[in-house]
């Protein structure tokens, strides 16, 4: 039954507060990027994956890391991102990968289009007080991509190896 519960709740609870970190303040924590890998082997562990398959999603996350490394190197994205983006090819393995990375890709094209779009206009009076828009908005600043991240790894969650090892 704990089992379950934190299947259910760990991951998503973890890519909420990824989500909302980079939103708010254009990082990932690397405390949360730790507490995302050491929680997949304890859970790993206990829903019965055996040693290849976890060595599997190790693998899976190590090719993950080395591309996002190279679009961090390139500016592309931020070394939270690329951490986190690892992170999420721990839990999801070679089986669910791809379709994670496509998810992420498009929802991050998306969010830039966005992004680009509001740096546009002017800035609203009323929302100029907020930092965090304020630093949306600058033409300097960066895109939260963690946010498409988070949403693609949430899209591709419930089809994991995790979520089939829950007993009802």
């Amino acid at each position: 039954m704990m089992l379950n519960v934190l299947i259910l709740v760990l991951f998503p609870l973890a890519m909420a507060f990824a989500a909302s970190s980079d939103l708010l303040t254009m990082t990932i924590s690397n405390r949360l990027v730790l507490a995302l890998t050491g929680s997949f082997f304890v859970l790993a562990i206990f829903a019965g994956l055996g040693w290849a398959e976890i060595g599997s999603h190790i693998l899976a996350a190590a090719v993950v890391l080395a591309g996002a490394f190279i679009c961090f190197a390139r500016g592309w994205i931020g070394g939270g991102d690329a951490k986190i983006a690892a992170a999420i090819a721990l839990w999801f393995g070679f089986d669910q990968v791809m379709p994670y990375l496509l998810y992420a890709s498009l929802l991050g094209g998306a969010l830039t289009l966005l992004i680009l779009k509001f740096r546009t206009g002017p800035l609203p009076a009323s929302l100029s007080s907020y930092s965090w828009i304020q630093r949306l908005h600058d033409n300097n600043s960066g895109v939260p991509y963690g946010i498409a991240l988070a949403a693609a790894a949430l899209m591709i969650y419930p089809d994991t190896i995790f979520m089939q090892k829950i007993v009802m």
